[in-house]
């Protein structure tokens, strides 16, 4: 699966030609634009600030001064913002911390949790210990809520898991919603979901990066298994142990775990190795459901509508409009069609991008090997990404990625174990996922009977133009109901009432697969939706629990 040791030396060689055909590729490409209409041009990025050390206060923004660049034409090729802007940027650059906080000031109403000025200047606030809500004239009309951030440290070295977390002041906290956020990414892509999600009341909002992603701690990824079912079971490991530490460090018995993209594989892979603890599972556009994600009819998107390179060359002001609004209804008719089941379509990758994956190197690497131009390749997916949104979130989203892509290596290296070149997973979630919420708690005993899960509802949900198949999650869907039916057959009076299994896909309308940001009034609509059907179902077992 990886290269020997051995070969750094020449992978480095490679990387760095690799690099080089890049800026190849974005010269040629600028040359060939010169004659595009302003319809086609690529939107650019606001162009960045610098950022001096300057002090703040909680819930403040980082002042910047008011010194900007020339302002660059539009559509210079696949790296919008130039060689100059990069540079500057990269000597101006915030830290990562900051960058996260410049994000969270985009949240409105919510405002941060502070020390109490009895506290010693050193105590920071947490979820154990919060101090005092800031005073603000601004009134939250769907709280008081606050927001605090933490580093929650765990066993072993330099290994802790950047927290955000959301509570209702005032009220008890009868739920829990766990946000994890995809590969590379950060919890601060969530902050278009925070304020709406909060809103529900009895609920408390958690967001955290992934060990080794985000602004957690980034210990050396090493996996030692050599068969390749333990190398993947390793990998997996890595985090879902992680996130488990986490759990019982916050004493949350039960809670609802929203994953998006490899979050969401992960999620499954969670709710396996630690039955009990999960009561609902929302996988958000999950990688790695299909056994074969190029198994489809002739009626499915063809390879230039829907594939991975949409995610680093789709313009999201175009996936972001209306396209297909039956894709949902479609994917099912043609689910039902076997005639072409046994007749994949495999997809052809280029030589360079299977040798990348191969050898381990992730595009963050890229983003650190270029140093002053790493700005410029950052900007090559923000300027697509983001170009939706307003510009001041545009260029702190920007600001953001790229202080945690330019981060040290260590979590991101994950991709070749659990993933195949084109995104679709060497341990496929469709040949598992009819165990999630039916494992076994506890062993039976000599006192006692072997405690088992009677189901957990898992919705599906994907964007309307997602480059993930929707099919995926369908087949997943009727798993689902296949393996409840079969359980129910042989079920006693007692698991048959307790029994809350259930399977559902949605599609999010005028989202790609970063449909949480894509299209957030929807996706909270949903999301917020499925978090009352869990509140109905925990008050309802406490009345019979206290009756």
């Amino acid at each position: 699966m990886l290269k020997s040791p051995t070969s750094v030396i020449i992978h480095s060689r490679k990387l760095a030609s690799t690099v080089a055909r890049i800026q190849h590729t974005d010269t040629a490409a600028s040359l060939s634009r010169t004659d595009m209409s302003t319809e086609e041009a690529i939107a650019v990025p606001s162009a960045p600030t610098g950022v001096g050390q300057q002090s703040f206060r909680p819930s403040q923004r980082v002042p910047t001064p008011d010194v900007k660049p020339a302002a660059r034409p539009p559509g210079t090729g696949m790296f919008p913002l130039g060689y100059k802007d990069a540079i500057h940027q990269w000597w101006t650059s915030v830290t990562p911390t900051v960058a996260e906080r410049n994000v969270i000031s985009c949240i409105p109403h919510l405002r941060e949790a502070v020390a109490s000025t009895s506290n010693s200047l050193t105590q920071v606030p947490s979820a154990d210990h919060p101090g005092e809500a800031q005073i603000s004239t601004k009134i939250d009309p769907y709280g008081p809520r606050v927001w605090k951030s933490a580093m929650v440290q765990l066993s072993g070295k330099n290994r802790g898991l950047n927290e955000f977390s959301v509570e209702r002041i005032g009220e008890p906290v009868d739920d829990t919603l766990v946000m994890l956020h995809g590969y590379g990414a950060g919890l601060g892509f969530y902050y278009k979901n925070f304020e709406n999600l909060s809103r529900s009341k009895g609920w408390k909002l958690y967001a955290l990066d992934w060990l080794g992603m985000g602004n957690s701690t980034r210990p050396p990824f090493r996996i030692c298994s050599r068969d390749p079912a333990g190398k993947i079971t390793e990998a997996e490991n890595w985090f879902i142990d992680a996130l488990e530490e986490w759990r019982k460090i916050r004493n949350i018995e039960r809670f609802t775990l929203l994953g998006h993209s490899l979050g969401g594989y992960l999620a499954v892979s969670y709710a396996l190795k630690y039955p009990g603890h999960v009561n609902k599972l929302i996988l958000a556009s999950p990688v790695g459901i299909p056994e074969d994600p190029y198994a489809v009819n002739a009626d499915m998107p063809e390879p230039m509508d829907s594939t991975l390179q949409d995610e680093f060359t789709v313009d999201q002001q175009a996936t972001t409009e209306a396209h297909d609004s039956n894709r949902l209804a479609n994917a099912r008719r043609n689910g039902n069609d076997q005639t072409d089941a046994n007749a994949p379509k495999r997809r052809p990758y280029p030589s360079w991008l299977v040798w990348l994956w191969d050898a381990n190197v992730s595009p963050f690497s890229i983003v650190r090997l270029t140093g002053p131009l790493g700005p410029r390749f950052v900007s090559g997916w923000t300027s697509r990404r983001f170009n939706h949104l307003p510009p001041d979130e545009k260029q702190t989203l920007h600001d953001y990625a790229y202080t945690l892509f330019k981060q040290k290596g260590s979590g991101e290296y994950v991709l070749p174990y659990l993933l195949a070149p084109g995104a679709h997973a060497r341990r496929p979630v469709i040949n598992r996922i009819h165990g999630v919420g039916r494992q076994t708690i506890s062993p039976a005993s000599e006192s006692a009977p072997a405690v088992k899960e009677t189901g957990i509802p898992i919705v599906f949900m994907y964007g309307e133009n997602d480059w993930m198949d929707v099919a995926g999650g369908l087949a997943a869907e009727e798993k689902l109901k296949q393996a409840k039916a079969k359980t129910l057959l042989s079920a006693t009076e007692e698991e048959k009432r307790r029994e809350n299994g259930s399977a559902k896909v949605v599609v999010v309308s005028k989202a790609g697969h970063h449909l949480y940001l894509d299209n957030p009034d929807e996706f909270n609509r949903y999301v917020v939706d499925e978090m009352a059907e869990t509140r109905r179902r925990t008050l309802l077992e406490r009345r019979l629990g206290a009756s």
